[in-house]
């Protein structure tokens, strides 16, 4: 696959999701982004607004097995991971939901923490233990999972660890009053559209291979780790607003973000190099979820966001390679 055969394949599925979804282009060009970096997304808005929907859509787009999982309070971990059940006179293992290549994990935060860990394994390592025994997961394998803001009540805050695992955290907006009006035509008036696959697993596979074999300079790779040693409130580049507001910072994991969901973007332009523009437009959705915020940020109303817009201002553009 050439590169311009990667942008025509990434339109490709924008207009087929566009089929069911009204508006929210960043949105889906997102979620479209971190599934061509083989990567997990977590999106975040008050209920109603599509956010599974979207992830439904988008397993019919990209052609895969589809799993989902429905968080509850009351939910196990071998409700996701699956269980060895006695055949005969022997235990066999039954596959969970999370044996698929896109598993929607729907309202993740309403389980309790222990069945939240339940995923850490799998988002990271791409297996699951249990009784001892490996089961490796297929290839690709993604977790797209939706949650409600941590106010609402019954939800529990996912664990530092989980939320270090998604690629990207994407906040879901309010539609303008335009969007609302296609939705409800859409949705009140005969059937809704149908959107057809634009790729499988195997063309993710070899997008995803090409998104970490595009070129990178190296001051790009140090203009990354620059950006996430900023949001350390002990680095000496870090900013007054981190200095005053974070606890801890993000992990080279950020950096990797920055970079694969750059590169992603470029390909998706077209372009055959990462460019520093490619590291901004991915800045705040790869670094948000990693910042932890100390009580004066709550008391004093700032924002992940805030924090990650004061890091690029201080440090605009990518020092020269020497």
């Amino acid at each position: 696959m050439t590169p311009e055969q990667f942008a025509e394949t990434m339109e490709a599925a924008r207009q087929q999701v566009g089929k069911v979804i009204v508006g929210q282009k960043e949105l889906v060009e997102t979620v479209l982004v971190a599934a061509l970096c083989e990567g997990h997304v977590l999106l975040e808005g008050v209920p109603g607004l599509g956010k599974t929907k979207l992830l439904a859509t988008l397993g019919k787009v990209l052609d895969v097995e589809f799993g989902r999982v429905q968080f509850t309070p009351d939910l196990m971990p071998a409700d996701i991971l699956g269980t060895k059940v006695l055949t005969g006179n022997d235990f066999k293992f039954h596959e969970g939901p999370i044996f698929a290549n896109l598993v929607l994990a729907d309202e993740i935060n309403r389980a309790t923490p222990k069945t939240q860990s339940a995923l850490l394994e799998a988002m990271q390592e791409r297996r699951v233990t249990l009784g001892g025994e490996t089961h490796s997961l297929p290839r690709p394998f993604l977790v797209m999972a939706t949650q409600n803001p941590i106010e609402q009540e019954g939800t529990y805050p996912l664990p530092e660890a989980q939320l270090d695992r998604f690629l990207f955290k994407a906040l879901v907006p309010f539609p303008p009053a335009d969007d609302i009006v296609e939705i409800l035509k859409r949705t009140t008036a005969g059937a809704e559209a149908e959107p057809s696959p634009a790729m499988d697993g195997e063309a993710i596979i070899e997008m995803a291979n090409m998104v970490r074999d595009l070129p990178a300079g190296s001051h790009l790779l140090h203009y990354a780790a620059t950006l996430v040693g900023a949001t350390h409130p002990d680095n000496e580049l870090a900013p007054e607003l981190v200095r005053r507001y974070v606890r801890n910072g993000a992990s080279p994991r950020g950096a990797q973000a920055l970079v694969l969901g750059g590169k992603a973007y470029a390909l998706a332009a077209g372009r055959t190099n990462l460019a520093a523009e490619d590291i901004w437009r991915v800045a705040p959705m790869s670094l948000r979820h990693r910042l932890v915020l100390g009580y004066e940020a709550l008391a004093d109303g700032v924002r992940a966001d805030q924090i990650v817009t004061e890091v690029l201002e201080a440090h605009p553009t990518p020092e020269p390679a020497s």
